[in-house]
């Protein structure tokens, strides 16, 4: 795992930041003690960030934080959770409304999501728009925006905008849950952001190495010094009994140009399971990043499984960890993670 030098993460971050994990503690502790699975996070406004979620009682929750330690579910006047996305477009069977991201083109909040079609009983991606960060988000369409049956489904929508200003959505097709092999997908967007604007492309990675166990998924776009770069999640996504940890992982690879070729860096992760010998430190199935701007510096979130002080599983969470992010010598770089205190449960 690298680290970037925190030193140069902070000069470059005006935001107020509480004090990083220091040797002796936790690498990386969780920033939300409560189920918040494939959390993309955003900044909604000079210094206020939101959270989305994989459905959890909403179809879209959502949080909210000041200084990206303390967050608080978004809440209405009478104190109730609000649903970002409470009414479902007409193909989506409710329940299953995975990985939402954001992205805000003009005036408008474009939720990207994966939900499941209830007629073809996959999971597809759609869109949905809104004038507020917040919703209600609203997707009046008869049919997804990407929806490759015959590779089993996909999911996992990622939207990037280039510096030329041209739009991109990346994606997973679900080949595993058909028992053919996970690949990941781009394609151009139209100038708004709600449709294709040409016809999808393998990006051409692989889910061969060991450590992937046939998945790859959760692709994020960046730009880096180099060129384009893509950062992945792979493995088992859950923690069994049976398993001394999760082996969710997350890894990157080098891309030519916005719609690849892209290619592994490297046959290991850049950010696994862990467990400290003395109990201090543990980290279970990190994974689904992204990654965010804060006031002039760069920042990943990731979900992480909720573990006991013995690094066993605590229950049946995904918890939304935050930590700086760089880029060091050509490769991702992620500091000690942010350090909200507090006992893990």
């Amino acid at each position: 795992m690298r680290r970037v030098a925190l030193v140069a993460v902070l000069l470059a971050t005006s935001v107020a930041l509480p004090s990083l994990a220091l040797a002796k503690d936790p690498l990386f502790e969780p920033v939300l003690r409560e189920n918040f699975p494939d959390a993309f996070v955003m900044q909604e406004a000079p210094g206020r960030y939101i959270a989305y979620a994989t459905n959890s009682g909403e179809n879209l929750p959502m949080a909210v934080s000041s200084d990206l330690v303390s967050w608080q579910p978004v809440k209405d006047a009478a104190g109730k959770r609000v649903d970002g996305m409470p009414t479902l477009a007409p193909w989506v069977k409710r329940g299953f409304t995975w990985a939402p991201e954001v992205m805000k083109v003009g005036a408008n909040y474009l939720l990207y999501y994966t939900a499941n079609h209830a007629k073809e009983d996959k999971q597809c991606l759609g869109v949905a728009v809104s004038q507020s960060a917040r919703g209600p988000f609203v997707d009046r369409s008869a049919a997804p925006l990407v929806c490759q049956l015959e590779l089993g489904g996909s999911i996992d929508a990622n939207p990037f905008r280039d510096k030329d200003g041209k739009l991109y959505l990346y994606w997973k097709a679900d080949g595993n849950r058909i028992g053919k092999r996970s690949r990941l997908w781009g394609a151009a967007l139209s100038p708004d952001g709600t449709k294709l604007a040409g016809e999808p492309r393998d990006l051409g990675m692989t889910d061969e190495d060991p450590w992937e166990e046939k998945v790859i998924e959760a692709p994020t776009m960046i730009r880096v010094p180099e060129g384009y770069a893509m950062l992945y999640s792979g493995g088992y996504y859950g923690w069994n009994d049976n398993q001394r940890l999760s082996p969710y992982a997350m890894n990157w690879a080098r891309c030519s140009g916005p719609l690849g070729p892209c290619t592994d860096a490297g046959p290991k992760p850049i950010l696994q399971s862990y467990s400290d010998a003395g109990g201090v430190g543990c980290l279970s199935g990190p994974g689904h990043q992204s990654i965010f701007r804060a006031n002039g510096g760069t920042f990943i979130s990731f979900h992480g499984w909720a573990t006991t002080r013995g690094c066993r599983k605590s229950q049946d969470s995904r918890f939304l960890y935050i930590a700086p992010f760089g880029w060091e010598n050509g490769a991702p770089a992620i500091a000690p993670g942010l350090k909200p205190g507090g006992e893990r449960g």
